[in-house]
């Protein structure tokens, strides 16, 4: 078995939250408020969002959890990948 590398995986883990992150922001700006709370309505599963939902959000706040999110996203490849590897084989023994 081979085993993962820990920083490739958290890097792939962050990128991939960080472009979820952007493409969601980019979906909320051209759905308008409206088409947001549709869409995370229907995404929820009954939940009412509309409540909840703030369209205007300062570019600063943006920021901060987008870098937020790929930290959060590398912790949770870094964590996936060790844990991956503690089950692999160790020179020549077995899992």
């Amino acid at each position: 078995m081979e085993t993962m590398n820990v920083e490739r995986a958290g890097l792939a883990f962050g990128f991939t939250g960080a472009l979820l992150y952007v493409g969601c922001a980019l979906l909320m700006m051209m759905a308008g408020s409206a088409g947001t709370v549709k869409l995370f309505n229907s995404l929820l599963h009954g939940l009412d969002v509309s409540g909840i939902a703030r369209m205007e959000v300062p570019l600063g706040e943006s920021l901060l959890g987008l870098v937020g999110t790929f930290l959060m996203g590398w912790l949770t490849g870094a964590c996936i990948a060790l844990i991956y590897n503690m089950g692999t084989t160790k020179a020549g023994g077995t899992a």
